[in-house]
C-alpha cells in the first residue's frame, strides 16, 4: 500500500519518538515490554524502524507511557482549511460558494438586491433550506407569501414552485443549503407567516 509523502514521513519517524519517549522517561525496553505485554524484540524492532507500527502497538504504549497517542504518532499537519471565495453574479445576485468539492449539499453565501422583487416562480428536483443573515426575504413557495427576517429560516422541497428576493426595501442576505437530490437538512424550521401569524402546514 502506497501513502502520501506526509504520512510515509510521519511512519518513519515514529519509531524514533517512541525511542526517545521512553528514554526520556528512563524506562528499559524490558520494564516497557512488562508494562505492555509486547515482546522486547518487537519494541526494538518498532524502535528500529523494522517493524510497521500499527494501533495494537501503539495503544499500550501510549497508555504506558502516560501520553496523548498523536505524540507518539506525530500526525501530517491538516491542510489549510480556509475556504477561497469566488463570488460568482447570477442574475444581479451575488452567490459565494463556501463548499469546496463537489457533493450533495452544497452551501452558497447570497446577497440579493433590491431591484429582485418581482417573483417568477419555478420547480426543479432538489431541496432547499434558507437562513437569513440580514435585510427582509420574500419567499414565494407554492400558495404562500412569506416575508422572512434576519435568524428565520425555511426549507422547502423545490419540485414545489417557489421563489425568493428582496421585498424591495433593500438587499438581502440569506445562507442557502441546496441538496440537488432532494436530501433534507437535520435542523428544521418552519417559516411563519406575519400577515397570518400562524405556522404554514
Amino acid at each position: 500500500m502506497e501513502h502520501s509523502p506526509d504520512i510515509a514521513r510521519s511512519l518513519a519517524e515514529v519509531g524514533p519518538r517512541l525511542k526517545r519517549v521512553r528514554t526520556e522517561r528512563g524506562v528499559t525496553l524490558s520494564a516497557l515490554s512488562e508494562a505492555t505485554g509486547i515482546s522486547k524484540s518487537t519494541l526494538s524492532r518498532l524502535e528500529s524502524g523494522q517493524r510497521r507500527p500499527s494501533l495494537e502497538l501503539l495503544l499500550p504504549i501510549a497508555q504506558a507511557h502516560q501520553v496523548p497517542l498523536d505524540e507518539l504518532v506525530g500526525a501530517p499537519d491538516v491542510g489549510d482549511p480556509r475556504v477561497r471565495l469566488k463570488p460568482r453574479n447570477l442574475h444581479g445576485t451575488m452567490v459565494l460558494p463556501l463548499t469546496r468539492h463537489p457533493g450533495p449539499l452544497q452551501t452558497f453565501k447570497m446577497v440579493i438586491p433590491a431591484d429582485r422583487n418581482s417573483p417568477d416562480l419555478r420547480t426543479h428536483e432538489g431541496y432547499e433550506w434558507l437562513y437569513v443573515l440580514a435585510g427582509r426575504l420574500r419567499l414565494v413557495l407554492a400558495d404562500h407569501d412569506l416575508v422572512m427576517g434576519p435568524g428565520e429560516a425555511a426549507e422547502f422541497d423545490t419540485r414545489l414552485p417557489h421563489w425568493f428576493g428582496s421585498t424591495g426595501d433593500g438587499p438581502v442576505e440569506v445562507l442557502s443549503l441546496f441538496g440537488r437530490q432532494g436530501e433534507r437538512i437535520h435542523v428544521r424550521a418552519q417559516p411563519r407567516s406575519r400577515t397570518a401569524n400562524a405556522d404554514d402546514d
